[in-house]
């Protein structure tokens, strides 16, 4: 072999393995749906474990990136009770200003500006005894009721396959494009060797 020939074959060799390369990462996740080809029935990776990838994925999650001892803590956290605070008293505020004339008029009459920063005082003081109490009872009632690793793995077994696929595109899309990359250069020093090779 010699001459054009022989100085495509690196190029041709290229182009396969960036070809293989690229239908291997097609295949996982298409198809979507089972096929029967020669025999076989074919179905992309991905869309015939989604339900055991969710599975999985659910588990990871609960046990290793998300606890809910952490979220019932941040719920807890008093600077999170702090920096409600000021809501809190922006909502006392327009109740003692506008819904207490709607709701006891004739009361609202007699009680002065003075009297109503007292009683906003007093109620301030009250919630700031009772939030913390209070905000440790939600969080202990929402770890009964939340079940992280069943959330994530409903969740993720119920995307679609096009869903499922351009989340993992999204974030493997590097990872893939190197892949096919490597599959090119393997394939063109592959080319090489044969032509040098074929000189021996």
């Amino acid at each position: 072999m010699s001459g054009y020939p022989l100085l495509l074959l690196p190029l041709i060799s290229a182009f396969i393995g960036w070809f293989t390369n690229w239908i291997a990462i097609k295949m996982l996740f298409h198809p979507k749906e089972p096929k029967r080809f020669l025999g076989m029935t074919i179905q992309g990776i991905f869309p015939k474990g989604q339900k055991q990838f969710a599975i999985k994925l659910g588990a990871l999650v609960a046990s290793e990136l998300l606890h809910f001892d952490e979220i019932a803590n941040r719920i807890k956290d008093p600077k999170q009770l702090e920096s409600a605070k000021p809501f809190i008293s922006q909502h006392i505020d327009h109740f003692l200003e506008h819904k207490l004339k709607e709701k006891l008029p004739v009361i609202s009459m007699f009680v002065g500006a003075g009297t109503l920063d007292k009683i906003k005082e007093g109620l301030l003081e009250e919630i700031d005894n009772m939030l913390p109490e209070l905000m440790k009872q939600y969080a202990d009632n929402l770890a009964t009721k939340i079940d992280i690793e069943k959330i994530v793995s409903e969740k993720v077994a119920n995307f679609s396959s096009d869903k499922l696929e351009e989340i993992l595109v999204a974030i493997m899309k590097k990872e893939f494009r190197f892949v096919e990359i490597i599959g090119g250069v393997l394939g063109f020093l592959i080319g090489l060797l044969q032509i040098l090779l074929s000189k021996i």
